[in-house]
């Protein structure tokens, strides 16, 4: 088997060593020695736009939370009108540098497209300076909500951070989160905070199947508007507790 070809390396963030890899066709990066992401294995991150732009009232406006090789900005990009935006936070420069120079090609260049802004930076900063402004927010910053390579991104995944979530979000906007394992707690987490949450396994590499990822799609509920009698009308004030069986997740691909 042909070896792999080290590109060029970067350190995060965090000081961790990341490198940029390929073998024949093939692009990966690496994390800490692991395989982070490749170009082989993008299904689930064209799903994760995919399923929240079905859902969502609207597609005006975009966030997507990490870059990564560029493949769920590019989903979300091909989903939206020609007048609408894609807001891409990724806080590692050498993924945004590496897309433009070497990896863009992959995903037909989405940073080259006029309605796609790119900031170097936390997307927690983005979401909380945000109110009512997206249709829909796409989370692929870590391995989810169970799985954390990140400690610090339990600020995304806490109740503060579903909280911050949901007023970003216009009225029908959905929040949707890539994960590598299903979360029930989290699932109730995003119930709770007033969204109507699934959960859906996904293949990784699309319909060709093999590995599965989990995506969490939420759509912001209506608010409880009070009547005044004692009741209530219109919306839930949290979400449907109306899921799939086998344990809360949805599993068709």
């Amino acid at each position: 088997m042909k070896p792999w070809e080290t590109v060029e390396k970067s350190l995060a963030p965090d000081g961790t060593e990341m490198v940029l890899a390929r073998r024949d066709g093939e692009w990966v990066v690496r994390y800490g020695g692991k395989v982070l992401m490749s170009s082989r294995q993008h299904g689930s991150e064209d799903a994760l736009a995919e399923l929240a732009l079905q859902k969502a009232r609207h597609r005006r406006a975009v966030l997507v939370g990490g870059l990564g090789l560029g493949f769920t900005a590019r989903a979300a990009l091909e989903r939206i009108p020609t007048d609408a935006k894609v807001v891409v936070a990724e806080l590692t420069p050498a993924l945004v540098d590496w897309n433009r120079r070497l990896v863009g090609k992959l995903a037909g260049r989405p940073l080259d497209d006029r309605r796609c802004t790119v900031h170097v930076g936390d997307v927690v900063d983005r979401i909380k300076e945000a109110r009512g402004a997206y249709d829909a927010i796409l989370l692929d910053v870590d391995n989810g909500p169970g799985s954390m390579v990140h400690e610090g991104n339990h600020r995304l995944y806490g109740h503060r951070g579903i909280a911050a979530c949901r007023i970003a979000l216009a009225e029908g906007g959905v929040l949707a989160v890539w994960s590598a394992h299903h979360d029930e707690p989290y699932l109730h987490r995003l119930e709770k905070g007033g969204f109507a949450a699934t959960a859906r396994v996904v293949p990784a590499r699309g319909p060709a199947g093999g590995l599965k990822h989990v995506l969490f799609i939420a759509v912001k509920a209506a608010p409880v508007r009070w009547t005044g009698r004692g009741g209530r009308a219109g919306g839930t004030g949290g979400a449907s507790r109306k899921r799939p069986s086998k344990g809360g997740v949805d599993r068709r691909p």
